[in-house]
């Protein structure tokens, strides 16, 4: 096989559809914290693989009888399959399947094995601290493969399926060498890749081998089926001692061929006595001590701890005095054991990674185990002590097992004809013996334990295909010589052959034997001469040749036989038309074999005969004779006779012409002398047990009729063939330092010849030629083995000198909790095995839990062996329970292992103790056995035992009395109330069912019920039944219950049983005093103090208060109670000053309340099954049907005279179906699990009772986990045929179907009926009106007269005014339990009330609610939340019942708060203006706590300079309010559901003031949060509006005149300054002030006083008119003209009119200096002036003549 490394996640291949893959169909918690790993499985190599042989060629060549030596090859390939791919896995197995074939043809598999994570990692959780555990990894290690076996079977395997690993492995099939690793820190891949070669060559280390040696002492081989051929038995260990497999030296593996003796009862057996068998194989393994070693150490720390724990699981409490030694032993052995250290790893060249990994683990979990164990002390609770040591052993179970001891196991087959037939494994560590210490070798090694052998066919029958008492040893062979001193008897080694003749002409001779050899071996087949024989080396001949008769094979049919029936059938023939005559075989057995006539046959030694022969007539003959005498005629049936035989293969009665045979039966029957010796003493005789002298020459042979026929041992004149054994002794040369039976190795055999001489004479007669061709043919026939060396191995026996006589006394007392196949009754026995012998009990009839009251004897008992190391290691009882049948087989019920007590001396015989073993079938628990089994070693041989005789009763021996336990006359008393839900049987309805009970052998009937349907009661209910039980309560039978169904043709099927274990909680003293109800001291007089205060509580408390009845609704209502007891006083209000009732609220069913005893103080419910169910059933079992009871168990005087004790079911209720009227009270739910996707869930309740459903889908609750119902139903019903009331939770889906959330169930009857009283709960105060009004159907006096008859008690006595009342002989006043006046006034009459008091003091039901657990049928056990209810039945005979409770939710009230917002002041400037003026744009908004989508503000007061706001806002929040809860219900929205969520939160309003931005986000300028229940007073001006209002009173008390807080819903209307706050560095600050008003209106009132939010219409109470507020405040891009008057003018106009005269100014003296140049230059030029002057030039101006 190639060596591979497979990496990463491996590939998941096709599998057959057929094949049920677990693995792939895991599923995986999501929780679960998951990393990425690499698995690195390294596959180097196979050995040991089965050589397949092609089937079909097989089949025809085993047909044929066609030898031909050829193997197949095999084409070997491994598949590796992993569910998992992240750590930590679910998957815990790496599954390896070696296969053959390719990939595209069928591939066979040869076998599988796995690699368990949890074995070959740690997570570190082992070991409390700092340890982190390991990654998985394993080898480099041999894994071992098993499977069928690896001979050929047939055309078809039957054991295939074995090889796929779905069922245990019943045969070696090879191993693989791999190795695994794990990495974190690489990407996970898949890949396939050679392994390299430096790889390889460093596992060659792991391959070397160390010889081992392996021994099994054959002492027994018992409880054998009725296999009438020759069994062998074969032990292997691998492919060593496999005498079919030829890859290894034949071995002494085989144990000699011996015939199946029948036991005188029940099974066979092999007599074997005092010459064991014995083989002896060696193989060659690697060194395993470490393993070994290791894993026997932590086995038997297991093993001493789970004795010893059991121990302490005896002791029930702390107080018994064994506890201590008990405890002190525990721990001194687990201490010794914790602190032996571990073999050591040094040294070791194999070492892996794992093996120091484990080692560190174990060290320091022993280490821990062992520091607690010493912190412990015996004083303390038995069950804390038995806690923690069940803690410790399931931590050492966690590391004992060892992955890579590779040594496979040892398997012994039991071989008929060649052929496996049943097989058992051993464990190779646990017969492995070490030279560490006796803890590090096996527990089985050395030592004679039982094995039970199975068949390899899982049939799905318990049965037990042989059982083996062996002494086994495997060590190395260096360390074999210890092995000689745990051999008890004399070993002897022996060649064996077989001398064969034949009959011919009367004369014996070996002429004639055709193909069979004159000396072959046991078989005949196989040639074995006397002087071919070649010795082992080491070995050599002790003596010659000797005939040796081995008479156990010759043991008839007829041994430990009592009685034979001897038969010869009388044979006549004719042709047609003639006479009669003998036939030519005239006498003839069943089977038309010729046998002498019966006038020949003579009666055996120690046989004589009981009657003469006689015909048998009773069955299909021809009719007798006159008389019944038996005619020449009679007796006969005829046929036709059929060729070759001539025997006929039908018959019949009457003759017809044709018929051509006919025959008849001759019977005698032969029984044994009972004077003769006793069967085993007959079967020693025969057998020449322990005798030294030579048999004579006649008694060496053994004849038979023909070749292969069984061997008799007296010549018969028909036989033809004999044979007699020849042996050898074979001693060793020399000492040697290991046991000589292991240098056996190989056969004793030589090359095959040709035939024997005496067959010469034919073959002289051939040519060379023919010779040749016979030669070759011959050769080709053989077995490769044949081949070789002849397969004929030494025999190894271990004789034992002189037998030990033990006697057996089997004390078998009874049985419980049988379980028939067919459920119904049984006619149990139990047979009993003990080694070769076998009895039985007698049979009981129609019981399943039998009483027999028996004594076996098994005398004579012939047990080999030391007795000390019978002592130690007693051969098992075996005892099996059937079930007789008398048509069909035997029914199996059940088979119990149990370990006899071993006394060697009878002088110190201690009486052994009746103990209950367990009955198993099919690995499962089918009831207890009460037994005791002592097995007593006789002083002499063969002399009977000092124990006297038990007696002699009925047939039987009694158990003596000192073992028997001591017996009591008992009464049971039985009340037999009635029947409930049976189901049908066979398809049929039960219609008139009757109860059978039954105890200790005794049973009683009740009458049938007439019609169930009508009245499911038993006509007759009382019963008595007078039966002797033992006075230990351990050792009580049960009380049986059977129903049987009375149908018609007399057909009474048991459609219901049940079985009461334990019987001591009824047992009672009927002459004690009955139980009388605590009531307070009694009053002898009469004084005037309480003559005062009885009358003043009368007189006051009948006077009422005035008080209107509205208002005390209003403030009590039912939930006020209820919160009350459930201890949430804000929501009960005032209700605890008012002195009404209280409520006692149970946190569990009534039915868990310890006082009140289930509620089946009358009778019980029992449930009814189709069969027994055990205690501790791992199924559910199905429940048919309930049988309510009750039982009584008391002593009956032993004197016949002495008067009975009085009977104690006397008063009865009427047992007739009456009507009821059944109040449901559904309070509400909590912890119920989410159903829809937002967590949540949508309840609502169902009330099922008989056929009527109440409960309205639509009414549910939505989006909670608690929600609260509050719902009463009412419906009528018929008790007991409706008595089962369910309440059922419902989640709503608006797509139907809607998923169930969780039931409950309640017994009505049980209420009903209960001497508790839980029909109806007993108020505190009898009340005539108010909301505790009394709401049962009888007054007190008449419940108390009730009780007073139910208890056998005198009636009560009131005085005339009803304070005073006498009742049990004592003298009760009101004043005793009325010291207080309460505060209502709803109280009825004192006789009333007082009565009510007395009956308080009975321990009944009081006034209460109950919280049920819910479940589901889908999660049986799990709880689904809890329900809060309570039930109340009121029979219509007794009245109508009083008014029922109002639970309805409470229901908010509508609400109106308008809040009116007036001013601000002091408010804080945020913003500063152009002008560098501080400034902010108010408003204000609020909304309610909870309601924030539905807020609202006011307009904004722009630019206000001082903080002042002027608004005159209204702001209007309607809401919904419980006043009893003090808090506002609110719906929500949610957006993944169409259904409102409600809330509940405390009324709070919240306004804020913020500062208005345009272009960035608002400022928060305060907040101001008034609760409206608890809201400060507002002060009347702005400068009394500070931070200390909103200071608690607890801090700051307030003046008395002045309160500080008020709640608005008493007040109503406020007006006034509160202050806004906003936080600076974790500290308050005034921010402002606001001025409002909160108004608080009902709807009526907000519905004639209409309002509208802000200033809208309706702008009324009180109208709002718009804020006056300054002109500057206003938007200023909305007015720009109007912005600069207010921004510039008015603040600026003297500097805006200064400005402009400066600017005039400046612009006038600017023009100045701009015209001032040209103004001096015109002055300085004077243009005008130069005109003038050139105006005197004119001439006009000369001519005028002057100057």
């Amino acid at each position: 096989m190639r060596a591979d490394s497979i990496i990463g996640v491996f590939k998941e291949l096709d599998k057959p559809a057929e094949s049920e893959d677990v693995e792939s169909n895991l599923l995986k918690p999501a929780a679960m914290p998951e990393c990425m790993a690499t698995f690195q499985l390294r596959i180097y190599r196979a050995e040991d693989m089965p050589q397949m042989e092609d089937s079909c060629l097989h089949y025809f060549r085993s047909m044929f009888q066609i030898h031909v030596d050829k193997r197949i090859c095999i084409d070997p390939s491994v598949e590796v399959s992993f569910a998992g791919k992240t750590l930590p896995s679910v998957c815990d197995k790496i599954k390896l399947t070696v296969l053959n074939g390719d990939q595209a043809g069928k591939r066979d598999v040869l076998g599988t094995t796995d690699i368990n994570l949890s074995q070959v990692s740690s997570t570190g959780a082992e070991i409390e601290g700092d340890f982190s555990g390991f990654l998985p990894c394993f080898g480099p290690s041999f894994l071992t493969l098993y499977g069928s076996p690896r001979e050929f079977t047939s055309l078809h395997d039957p054991y295939e399926k074995l090889n796929s690993g779905s069922e245990e492995g019943v045969a070696y099939r090879g191993r693989i060498l791999v190795e695994l690793n794990t990495s974190m820190d690489r990407t996970p891949r898949q890949e396939i890749e050679e392994i390299p070669a430096e790889a390889v060559a460093r596992v060659e280390r792991y391959l070397s081998r160390r010889k081992y040696g392996l021994c099994a002492i054959f002492y027994s081989a018992t409880m054998l089926p009725a296999i009438k051929e020759l069994i062998q038995f074969e032990v292997s260990i691998g492919n060593y001692g496999n005498k079919f497999d030829v890859t290894c030296k034949p071995c002494a593996s085989t144990t000699q061929y011996s015939q199946a003796v029948f036991d005188g009862n029940h099974y066979h057996y092999l007599p074997w006595y005092d010459t064991k068998p014995m083989v002896a194989i060696t193989s060659f393994w690697e060194d395993a001590s470490y393993y070994m070693d290791t894993l026997n150490i932590l086995h038997s720390t297991r093993d001493r701890l789970t004795l010893n724990l059991d121990a302490l699981r005896s002791i029930r409490t702390a107080e018994d005095s064994s506890l201590g030694d008990v405890w002190k032993k525990l721990l001194k052995e687990l201490l010794e054991d914790c602190n032996r250290p571990l073999p050591s790893l040094g040294g070791r060249v194999t070492a892996t990674v794992l093996d120091q990994q484990l080692r560190d683990l174990r060290g320091q979990l022993l280490h821990q185990i062992a520091r607690s164990a010493e912190r412990l002390s015996a004083g303390m609770n038995p069950k804390t002590l038995i806690l923690k040591v069940e803690d410790w052993l399931q931590r050492i179970n966690s590391i004992t097992p060892e992955p890579q001891a590779s040594m496979p196991d040892v398997v012994i087959w039991m071989l008929c004809k060649e052929k496996r037939v049943a097989y058992a494994r051993v464990k190779a560590h646990s017969i492995m013996f070490s030279k560490a210490g006796p803890c590090a070798c096996g527990k089985l090694c050395g030592k004679t334990h039982t094995l039970f052998l199975k068949s390899p066919q899982r049939d799905g029958k318990d049965t037990i295909h042989g059982q083996l008492r062996m002494r086994m040893w495997l060590s190395l062979v260096s360390d074999s010589q210890e092995f000689m001193r745990h051999c008890e008897g004399k070993i002897g080694v022996y060649a064996e052959t077989y001398e064969n003749q034949v009959k011919i002409f009367g004369k014996w001779g070996p002429k004639g034997l055709m193909q069979h050899p004159s000396f072959s071996d046991i078989t005949g087949k196989i040639g074995v001469p006397r002087d071919k024989f070649q010795l082992p080396k080491g070995w050599h001949w002790d003596g010659d040749w000797a005939v040796e008769p081995q008479r156990r094979l010759l043991l008839d049919t007829e041994t430990n036989h009592s009685e034979v029936l001897e038969e010869v059938y009388e044979n006549e023939s004719r042709q047609p038309g003639e006479e009669w005559a003998p036939a030519p075989s005239p006498n003839t057995d069943a089977g038309g074999v010729a046998v002498s006539p019966k006038e020949r046959i003579v009666c055996p030694k120690g046989w004589h005969f009981e009657e003469g022969w006689r015909v048998e007539v009773n069955r299909a003959v021809d009719e007798s004779g006159p008389d019944g005498s038996t005619a020449p005629l009679s007796g006969w049936e005829y046929g036709i006779g059929i060729p070759p035989t001539g025997t006929p293969r039908s018959w019949n009665a009457a003759e017809k012409t044709y018929h051509t045979y006919r025959r008849r039966r001759w019977l005698r029957r032969r029984c044994r002398d009972l004077n003769a010796q006793s069967q085993e003493q007959e079967i020693a005789s025969f057998l020449q047990l322990h005798s030294t002298g030579k048999p004579a020459e006649e008694d060496t042979w053994e004849y038979a009729s023909f070749f292969g026929w069984k061997f008799h041992l007296q010549p018969r004149p028909h036989d033809t063939y004999r044979r007699r054994c020849w042996r050898r002794k074979l001693v060793p040369m020399q000492p040697a330092r290991v046991a000589p039976i292991f240098l056996l190795e190989g056969s004793l055999g030589v090359e095959f010849e040709d035939q024997e001489k005496e067959e010469g004479e034919e073959k002289e007669k051939q040519t060379e030629r023919e010779k040749k061709i016979l030669e070759e043919g011959e050769r080709e026939k053989r077995s490769p083995s044949q081949n070789i060396l002849q397969l004929n191995t030494p025999l190894i026996t271990c004789v034992f000198q002189q037998p030990n006589y033990y006697q057996l006394y089997c004390y078998i007392y009874q049985a419980r909790d049988l379980t028939p196949s067919d459920g119904s009754s049984s006619d149990p026995y139990a047979h009993v095995s003990f080694l070769h012998r076998s009895q039985r009990t007698q049979t009981l009839t129609a019981t399943l839990s039998p009483s027999w009251d028996q004594t076996l004897i098994f005398d004579h008992l012939l047990i080999y062996g030391d007795p000390q190391a019978i002592r130690q290691d007693p051969p098992l009882v075996v005892l099996e329970l059937f079930g007789r049948d008398i048509i069909d087989k035997n029914d199996f019920l059940g088979r119990s292992m149990c370990s006899p007590l071993v006394c060697l001396d009878l002088g110190s015989r201690h009486l052994p103790r009746l103990q209950w073993y367990p009955i198993t079938k099919q690995q499962k628990e089918a009831g207890e056995l009460l037994a005791a089994f002592e097995l007593l070693l006789d002083p002499k041989d063969g002399a009977p035992g000092r124990l006297p005789t038990p007696s002699w009763k009925n047939g039987i021996y009694v158990i003596p009395s000192g073992i028997r336990p001591t017996l009591r006359l008992m009464a049971i008393e039985i009340l037999a109330w009635g029947l409930r839900g049976l189901q049908s049987y066979n398809l049929l309805s039960v219609m008139s069912p009757s109860l059978v009970v039954e105890c200790g052998g005794e049973s009683i009937q009740t009458a049938p019920i007439r019609d169930l349907h009508e009245n499911p009661n038993f006509p007759i209910n009382v019963f008595l039944m007078r039966v002797h039980l033992p006075m230990e309560e351990d050792l009580m039978p049960p009380i049986e219950l059977k129903v049987v169904d009375n149908r018609e043709f007399g057909y009474k099927p048991v459609v219901g049983q049940a079985s009461v274990r334990s019987l001591r909680r009824y047992m009672c003293e009927p002459s004690a005093e009955g139980h009388h109800p605590s009531l307070p001291p009694p009053v002898a007089t009469k004084g005037k103090f309480a003559k005062m205060l009885s009358k003043m509580a009368a007189e006051s408390w009948l006077r009422t208060a005035p008080r209107a009845e509205k208002e005390e609704e209003e403030c009590v209502d039912w939930w006020s109670k209820f919160y009350a007891a459930t201890g949430d006083l804000a929501k009960s209000g005032d209700y605890l000053q008012t002195g009404l009732d209280s409520l006692k609220v149970y946190n569990c069913e009534l039915e868990a309340v310890p006082e009140f005893q289930g509620l089946q103080d009358f009778c019980q419910t029992f449930r009814l099954y189709r069969e027994l169910v055990q205690e501790k059933a791992s199924e559910d079992p199905l429940v048919v049907g309930e049988f309510k009871g009750l039982f009584q168990i008391y002593p009956l005087p032993e004197d016949p005279s002495s008067p009975p004790p009085p009977r104690q079911f006397q008063e009865l209720p009427e047992s007739q179906p009456q009507k009821c009227l059944v109040r449901v009270y559904i309070v509400r739910a909590f912890n119920l699990p989410p159903k829809d996707r937002n967590g949540l869930c949508d309840p609502y309740v169902q009330v099922t009772l008989g056929k009527k459903k109440l409960g309205d889908r639509d009414q549910y609750l939505p989006n909670t986990l608690e929600p609260v119902f509050g719902r009463v139903f009412e419906l009528p019903c018929t008790l007991p045929l409706e008595k089962d009331l369910q309440i059922s939770l419902f989640d709503y889906d608006l797509i139907l179907p809607d998923q169930k959330i969780g039931a409950t169930s309640i017994d009505l009857e049980n209420r009903l009926l209960s001497r508790f009283r839980a029909s109806c709960g007993l108020a505190q105060s009898y009340c005539i009106s108010g909301p505790c009004q009394w709401r049962d159907q009888l007054l007190p006096t008449q419940l108390l007269e009730n009780f007073a008859r139910m208890r056998s008690l005198a009636l009560p006595a009131f005085s005339a005014d009803g304070s005073k009342a006498t009742f049990m002989g004592r003298a009760f006043l009101l004043g005793q339990f009325e010291n207080k006046v309460p505060a209502h006034g709803h109280l009825g009459p004192p006789r009333e009330r007082l009565a009510l008091h007395l009956l308080r003091t009975c321990g009944l039901v009081p006034e209460h609610l109950e919280t049920r657990t819910l479940y589901h049928s889908i999660q049986p056990g799990i709880d689904q939340g809890k329900l809060q209810m309570w039930v109340d039945v009121f029979p219509e005979s007794f009245g109508p019942p009083g008014p029922a409770f109002n639970i309805t939710p409470r229901k908010p009230k509508w609400y109106e708060l308008r809040c009116i917002i007036w001013n601000t002041r002091d408010v804080d400037l945020r913003d500063t203006s152009i002008t560098g003026q501080r400034m902010s744009d108010i408003y204000v908004k609020g909304w309610l706590d909870g309601l924030e989508e539905e807020r609202q503000r006011t307009d904004v007061h722009y630019r206000s300079l001082g903080g002042e706001g002027n608004f005159n806002w209204r702001f209007i929040f309607p809401f919904e309010f419980l006043p009893m809860e003090q808090v506002c219900v609110l719906p929500k929205q949610s957006l993944w559901s169409l259904d409102e969520t409600v809330l509940k939160v405390p009324p709070k309003l919240v306004l804020q003031v913020w500062d208005n931005d345009k272009f960035s986000a608002d400022d928060f300028l305060g907040v101001l949060e008034i609760k409206l229940l608890s809201m400060p007073c507002p002060a009347r001006r702005p400068r009394a509006c500070t931070l200390k209002m909103l200071q608690d009173e607890i801090d700051s008390p307030a003046p008395p005149r002045c309160p500080r807080r008020t709640s608005l819903f008493k007040q109503r209307l406020a007006r006034g300054w509160w202050p806004c706050v906003v936080q600076e560095e974790g500290r308050q600050r005034l921010s402002g002030k606001i001025e409002m008003t909160l108004e608080l209106l009902t709807a009526k009132e907000a519905e004639e006083r209409p309002a509208g939010k802000g200033r809208e219409e309706p702008n009324m109470n009180p109208t709002l008119q718009p804020p006056v507020r300054p002109e500057a405040s206003f938007l200023w891009f909305t007015a720009p003209l109007k912005s600069l008057r207010y921004i510039l003018w008015q603040p600026h106009k003297c500097k805006i009119i200064l400005g402009l005269v400066l600017l005039l100014l400046l612009l006038l003296f600017a023009a100045f200096i701009y015209s001032s140049p040209g103004y001096l230059a015109m002055k300085l030029i004077n243009p005008f002036r130069s005109l003038h002057s050139f105006g005197s030039l004119n001439p006009l101006a000369g001519s005028s003549g002057s100057p």
